[in-house]
């Protein structure tokens, strides 16, 4: 069932140019001659009519023909506002191919590069200026009926930090997943970059940078400006489901907790993280036989992402059985500053939760400028995961990595940031480091590592595997809210579809060839979560099923009707 927003008649002001003008509508070299004749478009197109396959086998040239990441990024950013169809089509058929380039890690680039590489507008641009305009603005957004909303202030991109308005680059790529992924039509996704100003001097110095140029606003003029969004948000779209992404650590996660009880809305980054790297530590639990309650657990990386990640693990370990405080005990984060410990006062609420007592590890080593450091953690424990939400290029390093492996059969190591040249190890090296013992996750695409005969793949820790069927599950469940234990529930389910669990030396995670049907069924789990909390209408598990089934959009060409 293919249940499209967009019905097969044509509105009666697209002809001609105007259609090919319109990436929603528009065929391209596939309109047939009938179509063309109807439709105005007799003589604008060569006089071939493509199928899909012959369309989508050109545009994959022309992909192969670009020379570099970025160059791709841009053919296929020009090829969404060309063809939306098309586009989606292009990714399904390459999606491992195609993924890095459009996403992670090629969209921080396509950030730093905004303004330079800028063809086409996408999306709403709300800049303070014209804080007193906000409804008016969404007012004018492409499409009537949306979804979902990414929304960014561009301050926290990727591991690349502040980069202004070019952090529009990231709802964009999020929302080209929720349609690829969850298949959530293009036309019911919004792009928002709420433009605050940068402290970015290479962008401000920058002549052709298109965003206000303004040192970012803070303190109360900020959270009252988000204040004036949100309320313009529930006025023009009081259904649609607000996913916040790369806010910076100091704003993320008092952003979430004002509004979550106000509207449907999640924060990718500390919630979709979390709920990616649960999943996938599950798997690997499943492999290594030991218990989750018995796991120690080492994070380097104490921001909104590596906090979200420790909180849903401990509440795994809670279901588990363990009491709160035992499941505290278990985590040991480390910050630039070193171990989260109860005599420092320089952490806050959701940090000083983790907190070691002093007393349990006054004793151990302090190489770190007088502070307990990851590598003396790693020597003081037997650390069975290792977590990295850092951004700090080869912090997992070969003494570190051969440490922890010489306590553990199976050691799980996870190096999570992003972009590539921010993460914390290799794949290569851990797997060599570790005589093909590690179960390794990254953050960033690596290729697998040939070790001993046999091929191993990295899994990419990647939210893909997250967001998008929670906004399929809300879309279909009619969900007012998300509830932790609704993205508990997803990361669960993605756990149960491990290729591990059959084959121990397989991936952690699904194959991105597979991450669609993976999404369906999360979608599931979330939707029956939802109406379990209370927050979603009753409904059976075949109803929901069929209704998820139904919202799957399929990028595949309707015959038009016209008047």
């Amino acid at each position: 069932m293919n249940n499209d927003p967009f019905p097969p008649r044509l509105p009666s002001h697209l002809r001609g140019h105007a259609l090919l003008e319109d990436p929603l509508y528009n065929k391209g070299t596939a309109f047939t001659d009938e179509e063309r004749e109807k439709l105005g478009l007799t003589g604008l197109l060569p006089p071939h009519v493509d199928s899909m396959a012959e369309q989508v086998m050109r545009a994959y040239d022309a992909f192969q023909e670009m020379e570099t990441d970025l160059h791709k990024h841009i053919y296929l950013r020009q090829l969404q506002d060309a063809n939306e169809v098309l586009f989606c089509r292009l990714l399904a058929e390459h999606i491992e191919e195609m993924l890095p380039i459009v996403y992670t890690p090629t969209v921080g680039l396509g950030c730093q590069l905004f303004s330079h590489i800028y063809r086409r507008p996408r999306g709403l641009f709300i800049s303070y200026p014209n804080r007193d305009r906000i409804r008016q603005m969404l007012a004018n957004r492409p499409n009537p009926d949306v979804d979902v909303i990414v929304v960014t202030d561009g301050e926290r991109i990727l591991g690349i930090g502040d980069q202004g308005i070019g952090g529009m680059g990231i709802p964009i790529g999020k929302l080209s997943l929720y349609t690829l992924i969850g298949g959530i039509h293009p036309s019911r996704t919004l792009p928002i970059i709420l433009d605050v100003g940068t402290n970015n001097q290479e962008r401000l110095s920058d002549p052709l940078y298109m965003g206000w140029r303004h040192e970012r606003i803070a303190g109360e003029e900020y959270y009252a400006f988000i204040d004036l969004f949100v309320a313009a948000v529930k006025e023009e779209l009081p259904s649609v489901c607000l996913q916040w992404e790369d806010f910076a650590t100091p704003h993320a996660r008092p952003l979430l907790q004002k509004y979550r009880d106000e509207l449907l809305t999640f924060n990718d980054d500390i919630q979709g993280t979390a709920a990616v790297v649960l999943g996938a530590i599950m798997g690997a639990i499943d492999v290594t036989g030991r218990p989750f309650q018995e796991q120690q657990i080492v994070i380097l990386g104490a921001g909104s992402a590596g906090i979200g990640v420790a909180d849903y693990l401990r509440a795994a370990m809670i279901r588990q059985g363990l009491s709160e405080a035992e499941a505290r005990s278990r985590f040991f984060i480390v910050d630039r500053d070193g171990l989260l410990q109860n005599k420092r006062g320089d952490l806050v609420p959701e940090q000083a939760v983790y907190a070691q007592p002093w007393d349990r590890i006054a004793n151990w080593p302090k190489t770190m400028n007088g502070a307990t450091g990851l590598a003396d953690v790693i020597n003081s424990i037997d650390a069975t995961v290792l977590i990295g939400l850092s951004t700090v290029n080869g912090a997992f390093s070969e003494p570190i990595v051969r440490a922890m492996a010489a306590k553990v059969e199976r050691p799980i190591i996870f190096p999570l940031s992003n972009p590539t040249s921010n993460s914390e190890a290799k794949g290569e090296d851990l797997i060599h480091w570790t005589e093909g013992r590690a179960l390794v996750a990254s953050g960033s695409p690596f290729a697998p590592v040939e070790w001993q005969g046999r091929k191993i793949r990295i899994a990419q820790c990647n939210n893909v595997y997250i967001f998008p069927a929670v906004g399929l599950a809300l879309a279909a469940s009619g969900a007012r809210r998300v509830t932790d234990a609704m993205m508990i529930a997803a990361a669960e389910e993605l756990g149960k579809n491990s290729p591990a669990i059959k084959d121990p030396h397989g991936a952690l995670l699904p194959a991105l060839t597979e991450v669609r049907e993976a999404a369906a069924k999360i979608a599931v789990a979330v939707g029956l979560q939802a109406i379990q909390d209370g927050v979603a209408p009753a409904l059976s598990e075949d109803d929901l099923r069929r209704r998820i089934e139904g919202l799957q959009w399929r990028p595949e060409y309707q015959t038009y009707l016209y008047i």
